[in-house]
């Protein structure tokens, strides 16, 4: 396990305290910052005072429309962060930030801030700095979000994200009478990542949080960041150098995907809670499991699924050559079966960026005929019922731990389980500092870390040898 996830899976050992208990309460806390924000004039205050007209302080008005309460903040920090941006440069306002503020309210199912606020009241946080806290950390990681598939689309030249063009094909567009429309459309998209990516810091940097909680948020923050970057990098050097091995595959979708998009919104509801070192251990395990599962699926839809529900073309991932776990399984099974047809087929077509609709069938056929298609369907099924032993195992809010697991079913796309999959989270008692709940049937072990022999099972009954761990 890499020093970071284990850090994160040690979380605060210390029984969970009432936050005024500590340094800095939340009152105090926006004192600074009202005094620090004296005499600026930018569009941006630091306070979560935007989400109380619409949900006042009782956390239980947010739980029957998540996604709006975020929205809400989200659009008011955007549109303080815009009138920053424009006040700097009317052209720059115009073309680069509008359009970041467009991207992030333009679609998406706020899973990643859907997660943090489930675990948060799952933990039971109930407390109206928490609830404040947790929505604009959703804000920020949907701002984030927009940094990595505008950087995403520039790196897989994706011509098209959720319905419309990407926006770097929208600036070459708006260019294209100048000699260099397209460089421009380029430029111009990492420029919006980079905004994006300062306004998420912007936003839980002035984030009122006690000390202790800011801290832990904070380093789960940074963590996130990085690991996100680094299985970005993962995903392009294996595109580069055509290193589509099982684990490779294994540790990028879990750095890129698992991590981002599940375990870390889950550890920081948790972080912000309070809760104890069970519950967050527990929390990690579910988010890891099902966050790979969560990629694992993408990855299926991005070959076999309807561009009109997936939002872009295709094939993207066959085209780009990225290096999926389901091309790995692939390409191992036809190679332990001698099917030098179906290898052929993989040879000649993964990473062309010119593969024809007919040849994008030939490659789902030999998905198909190779049972790999299959293999990672069975994967998703096992690691979503794993994820779900390890959410059982926890001391949870018993509405808002049923919550979570349709939440966790519905990102992997598995919405039946079998009897022994399935605990009455009904019958759990409610969260307490240090608390543990009886095991769930069979038990629950550890999730894998990424890049591990028991992460990278390839089906077949063999399993494929984890990857060295990058130095942290």
């Amino acid at each position: 396990m890499s020093s970071t996830v284990a850090k994160d899976h040690r979380a605060d050992r210390r029984p969970c305290a009432d936050p005024d208990a500590e340094q800095v309460s939340p009152a105090p806390a926006r004192r600074a910052v009202e005094q620090r924000d004296h005499g600026r004039d930018d569009g941006v205050r630091n306070t979560p005072s935007a989400t109380r007209p619409a949900y006042g302080d009782d956390p239980r008005a947010v739980d029957a429309d998540v996604t709006g309460a975020v929205r809400a903040v989200l659009g008011d920090l955007l549109a303080g962060q815009v009138a920053s941006a424009e006040s700097v440069d009317a052209l720059f306002g115009a073309d680069l930030a509008t359009r970041v503020a467009r991207f992030t309210q333009g679609g998406g199912k706020l899973g990643r801030s859907r997660f943090v606020w489930w675990a948060l009241r799952a933990c039971g946080g109930a407390e109206p700095w928490q609830a404040h806290a947790a929505l604009r950390i959703g804000a920020a990681l949907e701002l984030i979000q927009t940094c990595a598939l505008v950087h995403d689309d520039v790196m897989d030249g994706a011509r098209s994200r959720r319905g419309r063009p990407a926006l770097h094909v929208e600036v070459a567009e708006q260019y294209a009478d100048g000699p260099r429309g397209a460089r421009l459309g380029q430029a111009s998209a990492i420029l919006a990542g980079d905004l994006a990516l300062a306004w998420a810091d912007d936003v839980i940097a002035d984030t009122e949080m006690p000390r202790v909680t800011a801290r832990r948020v904070r380093e789960l923050w940074r963590a996130m960041r990085t690991e996100m970057v680094a299985g970005q990098y993962l995903d392009v050097q294996g595109e580069a150098t055509a290193d589509r091995s099982l684990a490779r595959a294994v540790r990028a979708a879990c750095l890129k995907s698992a991590l981002y998009s599940v375990e870390r919104p889950l550890a920081l509801g948790a972080a912000l809670a309070g809760a104890g070192p069970a519950a967050t251990r527990a929390l990690c395990s579910a988010g890891r499991c099902v966050g790979l599962a969560f990629q694992l699926r993408d990855d299926l839809l991005d070959v076999f699924g309807d561009p009109r529900e997936t939002g872009k073309p295709a094939g993207g991932d066959v085209r780009s050559g990225k290096p999926t776990y389901l091309a790995a399984v692939a390409r191992a099974r036809a190679e332990a079966s001698g099917d030098q047809s179906a290898l052929d087929i993989l040879h000649t077509t993964l990473g062309r960026a010119d593969v024809s609709d007919t040849e994008l069938a030939a490659v789902r056929a030999v998905f198909v005929a190779t049972g790999a298609r299959d293999t990672v369907e069975e994967k998703i099924r096992r690691l979503t019922a794993q994820g779900l032993r390890h959410l059982h195992s926890a001391v949870l809010e018993p509405e808002s731990a049923s919550r979570l697991e349709t939440m966790l079913r519905s990102a992997t796309g598995v919405t039946v389980g079998t009897a022994s999959d399935l605990v009455d989270v009904s019958s759990r008692l409610t969260a307490r500092n240090g608390e543990t709940a009886p095991p769930p049937q069979g038990g629950a072990e550890p999730a894998p870390p990424p890049g591990s022999t028991a992460a990278a099972d390839d089906g077949t009954g063999t399993e494929a040898t984890g990857p060295e761990r990058p130095a942290r």
